[in-house]
């Protein structure tokens, strides 16, 4: 059974993609910061007939994210998809003139350094897959081609998770790994508040976690198709 880690797959996105995949025969472990909401979780999955097991995953936290691949180590012995989809901080009440430090330092902490972690210490486990991938969930917020001086704390830090899905796919395609940068568009999840359903937005990460060899990787995507960096 193929294996699939998602950070933040306690709702909107995450769990609907946990949903997706689980559907298509993955073992989901479902990284969640909060036990609590982890465990309704796995029991959500579990009830509609998916393998899911809760895993404590808090990204500011690194000793949490060493923990969640030993677990998955002596759980499966290989992860063949982690999904980064773990995010912080749409801030859209800030301007880059006047920003609050702190939350432009947690963003960057959890969207971008958490992402970069948690890829390091996923990176023996996806090594032992026949089809490794991964997948960050990043925004159009983070393009050189939109950005402006609104939401300053997300989207530097999603500029920064497309600067790594570059370095990360130059990186790992000796071992077979690809990687690629999703933006589900505007998805009516808590952080989104509004915008097309997430199931819709989900179905573009599924398809990055699902890719054949000869795919993309490198690569920014939405819905399949390319768009600008």
């Amino acid at each position: 059974m193929k294996t699939v880690l998602i950070t933040g797959a306690n709702r909107g996105l995450g769990l609907e993609a946990a949903h997706q995949l689980g559907e298509k025969g993955f073992h989901v472990f479902a990284g969640v910061r909060n036990p609590e909401a982890g465990r309704r979780a796995e029991a959500l999955l579990r009830g509609a007939g998916i393998a899911a097991d809760f895993v404590e995953l808090d990204m500011r936290a690194p000793e949490t994210i060493e923990a969640a691949a030993d677990t998955i180590w002596h759980s499966a012995g290989q992860l063949d998809v982690l999904i980064n989809n773990a995010a912080v901080h749409y801030d859209t009440h800030q301007r880059v003139g006047a920003p609050d430090f702190a939350i432009v330092e947690e963003a960057l902490a959890v969207n971008t350094v958490g992402a970069w972690r948690m890829a390091v210490a996923a990176l023996p486990l996806l090594r032992r897959s026949e089809a490794p991938r991964i997948v960050n969930v990043s925004s159009e917020s983070g393009a050189w081609s939109s950005m402006t001086g609104t939401t300053p704390a997300y989207s530097l830090s999603k500029l920064g998770l497309n600067g790594l899905t570059r370095m990360m796919a130059s990186e790992f395609r000796r071992d077979g790994i690809l990687v690629n940068a999703v933006c589900p568009g505007w998805t009516a999840t808590d952080m989104g508040g509004g915008g097309r359903p997430v199931p819709d937005g989900a179905r573009g990460i599924v398809w990055a976690a699902t890719l054949p060899d000869d795919g993309p990787t490198g690569g920014f995507f939405r819905d399949g198709k390319p768009i600008d960096w």
